[in-house]
């Protein structure tokens, strides 16, 4: 293979190599095969141009001719063609292609699904940029310059996928490859020089020889490729090491994203005009910055969401807004589509002010749900039909949003009950057809399962709450934000199957479920409430995002729906079906008691986990102190030291079970409700049930029973335990609550919960119970609460730094 082959094949490979770290945007990887192929025939024909030999310009243009119309080949098809021939496509149908593919990446988050858009995307930008380092290392033949065009690859790649993980190997990939692009041109250029670099043989050489040796010829040169080698490793060596051992340089391509500037105190910008781009980046984000900060006179701070903007149409790959109309933001905003005007008399009108950070640049205002009237500065437009202020454009390239701005939203707090939403007609023509529309590709087993969970029900609102109760109590749904967030139909079926998900799964099946029952339908993306502070004010910090479903009931309007598993969130009372109507608001309380927590002890709020703030066990650490005599005894001797260890060892696994059983003990003892509840919280989570403290008492304790596969006495054992818990809740001040045979029922639901389990699953919730977390987590709150006051006490005596500098 000559030099400039091996060249060739290393730039092909260099580039392909970088384009690895392509891989984590979307969800497959097959087309890293095809980038390949067309990779190769693009260095085969620039290989063959240089051996005509055709002019540079020529050489390159011939390598872009080609790769047109492969791409032109392999996308034939893929969109509705507007003419006919090849020109036509090139022109129209391959513009519209890509312009499809750019709105893809503006909706989807990572990683996407692998549309024919985004596909052309990745395969143009892999064939510009080995394009780029073809004509840069074997046209013009200067491989370190080939290197630019791949820096500029890995770095927008590594910026964009950093949150997932896995940028080492990408470099790793990409370095490598650029190291083998600069040795094998390397090794042609100093082939191509015909002198030898190093000290001189042992025997004297020949004049006229440049490689030979003595008289006998048994005199060796140092080979010229060997020679390269050495100065190519040990150049390229030196150019890493000396940047890692000069701390004052930033830490390039392989430092954290944002970590100089962080350091600087600047921060970064949260950019997106689809908020379902980061919606998922943001609740996995380690920094949990706050975004909004706000102040309501709200009666239902549980209720106060801050909705950004609606995603109404569904089209089989994703859900995005519809393009409508914008007008100018009108004084006051007119009245929700749907109202009545006696659930409008029943409602109440409040005012928010929000604030919002700096780093906060979205173009969407996020403000409560229904508006009624806006007050902010700035160029904004109404979108009348979703109810959103979008920000204009203020120039090239420049648009309104909300960064920094300050503004008062005064809306509606809609008060329908479950009554009125029974008996809702139905809705007008336009909304039903617009609304209820799904795609011919959504899976056969989206509209079967929605059948089957909705068996029975008479009426939409019933339907809707099953719907939410499915996902959120006892479809048997666990929310994790680090799965796949994919959008399309498939990824519902596949939701629907591993059961797994987090608010964009939820929100998008409860919607398209509810879409083919006949139910009107939409996805909101906002905020959930947030944080109350000891100031009053509420703090909305990057992992309250949220999107959950809203469907369409004549004379209501468009209402919210919780169908997210997710601690912290409030179910409407409206969606409560087991609730009775005289006390909508009862089972509200578990989560309102868990929000203003904070205010009352704020040091504690963020050692503390939620479970232990709802149960009220935030420290506490008397089953650890249990624990330290039989670690150690009194040096009396040897023999008694080594006695007490070999105890230790020995007792270490009966510790979970004897703090188990000394917990349930008091717990039981006292005769206290809520210690009997949280035990009986406890023997659930033993068995696998995790607690939530989203669900109130009730529905807390229906869950248990289904997941437990409790029936009979023991069903019935655990309702009476809830009963007991939601009296002891809502009784008014100074009321005794009894509740006989309270601990009877307690262990009674617990056996039959041990029962129910696997033998495996019995020895694990007797010898290594779950519940005892809350020993490290109790442990974690008394040593930040020590550390906290350590730091007050060295504060009160730091003397003041003066005359510094």
């Amino acid at each position: 293979m000559s030099g400039r082959a091996r060249v060739t094949l290393f730039a092909a490979l260099a580039t392909l190599l970088t384009s690895w770290s392509l891989a984590p945007l979307v969800e497959t990887s097959g087309w890293l095969l095809q980038a390949a192929a067309l990779l190769a025939v693009q260095a085969a024909v620039g290989a063959g141009g240089r051996r005509i030999p055709l002019a540079r310009p020529l050489t390159v243009g011939a390598q872009l001719l080609v790769s047109l119309l492969l791409l032109a080949l392999l996308f034939a098809g893929k969109t509705e063609s507007t003419g006919s021939g090849p020109m036509a496509f090139l022109v129209t149908d391959f513009g519209g292609l890509f312009q499809q593919g750019v709105r893809d990446v503006g909706e989807f988050a990572i990683p996407a699904p692998l549309t024919d858009g985004i596909r052309l995307l990745l395969l143009c930008g892999v064939l510009l940029i080995g394009l780029l380092v073809d004509a840069l290392a074997v046209t013009l033949r200067s491989a370190a310059a080939a290197g630019l065009p791949l820096l500029a690859l890995y770095s927008v790649v590594a910026g964009l996928s950093a949150e997932r993980g896995g940028s080492w190997f990408a470099f790793l990939l990409a370095g490598a490859g650029y190291l083998m692009l600069l040795l094998s041109e390397g090794r042609d250029r100093l082939a191509q020089w015909g002198r030898v670099f190093g000290a001189a043989p042992s025997a004297r050489v020949s004049a006229a020889s440049g490689y030979g040796g003595g008289p006998g010829g048994g005199g060796r040169a140092l080979a010229p490729v060997r020679t390269g080698r050495r100065i190519g490793v040990a150049a390229l060596g030196l150019a890493l090491a000396v940047p890692a051992a000069l701390p004052a340089l930033g830490g390039g391509v392989l430092g954290r994203p944002g970590e100089d500037s962080a350091r600087a105190g600047g921060g970064g910008t949260i950019s997106a005009v689809n908020p379902l781009v980061s919606l998922q980046s943001s609740l996995n984000a380690q920094d949990n910055r706050v975004v909004l900060k706000y102040r309501t006179d709200s009666p239902q701070l549980g209720e106060q969401y801050l909705r950004i903007l609606a995603l109404d149409e569904f089209n089989g790959v994703k859900w995005e807004a519809s393009g409508r109309p914008l007008t100018d933001v009108p004084e006051r905003l007119p009245n929700p589509a749907g109202l009545s005007e006696r659930v409008r008399e029943g409602s109440a009108e409040i005012r928010t002010t929000v604030s919002a950070a700096e780093t906060y640049a979205q173009r969407y205002l996020p403000m409560p749900y229904p508006a009624t009237q806006v007050d902010i500065a700035g160029k904004w437009r109404y979108e009348p039909v979703g109810r959103t202020l979008v920000g204009d454009q203020l120039g090239k390239d420049r648009f309104q949003n909300v960064q920094g701005a300050q503004y008062t939203v005064r809306s509606l707090v809609l008060r329908p009950t479950a009554a009125q939403l029974q008996s809702a007609p139905g809705p007008n023509p336009f909304v039903q057809a617009e609304y209820t529309k799904v795609p011919d590709n959504l899976p056969p087993v989206v509209a079967d399962t929605a059948r089957r969970v909705t068996q029975g029900a008479q009426d939409d609102y019933t339907r809707a709450v099953r719907l939410q109760d499915f996902f959120a109590v006892n479809g048997g749904f666990r929310y994790d934000t680090k799965v796949s967030s994919g959008t399309g139909s498939q990824a519902i079926a596949r939701f629907l199957q591993d059961k797994e998900g987090f608010c964009v799964h939820f929100a998008f099946s409860m919607a398209a479920m509810s879409r083919t029952l006949g139910i009107p339908a939409r996805v909101a993306v906002g905020f959930t409430p947030g944080e109350k502070q000891s100031d009053g004010s509420v703090n909305v910090s990057m992992r309250d995002a949220h999107a959950w479903p809203e469907l369409y009931f004549e004379g209501v309007g468009w209402t919210r729906f919780e169908p997210t598993p997710r601690s912290g969130i409030s179910v409407p009372d409206y969606s409560r079906a087991a609730t009775p109507l005289p006390q909508p608001s009862a089972p509200s309380a578990l989560p309102s008691q868990s929000a203003a927590a904070p205010s009352a002890a704020p040091s504690q709020n963020d050692a503390c986990p939620p479970e232990l703030k709802k149960l009220g066990e935030c420290g506490g650490a008397a089953p650890k102190q249990s624990a330290a005599p039989g670690s150690g005894g009194l040096p009396v001797g040897a023999v008694i030291g080594w006695g007490a260890a070999v105890l230790a060892v020995l007792g270490l696994p009966l510790l979970p079970v004897l703090w188990r059983r000394r917990v349930r003990g008091r717990r039981l003892a006292g005769g206290d409700v809520l210690a009997a509840w949280r035990e009986l919280g406890d023997a659930a989570w033993d068995v696998g049930i995790p607690p939530d403290e989203a669900l109130s008492p009730r529905r807390a304790a229906a869950r248990v029973v289904v997941l437990g596969r409790l029936d009979g006495e023991a069903a019935q054992a655990v309702h009476r335990v809830a009963g007991a818990v939601e009296r002891a809740l809502y009784a008014p001040p100074g009321a005794e609550v009894s509740a006989p045979g309270l601990s009877e029922d307690v262990l009674l639901a617990r056996s039959a919960l041990l029962a129910s389990a696997t033998r495996p699953g019995r020895l694990r919730a007797l010898l290594l119970p779950r519940s005892a977390a809350r020993v490290s987590w109790a442990l974690s709150a008394r040593l930040a609460a020590v550390s906290a006051r350590t730091t007050a006490l060295t504060a009160r005596f730091r003397l003041p730094l003066r005359n510094r500098g």
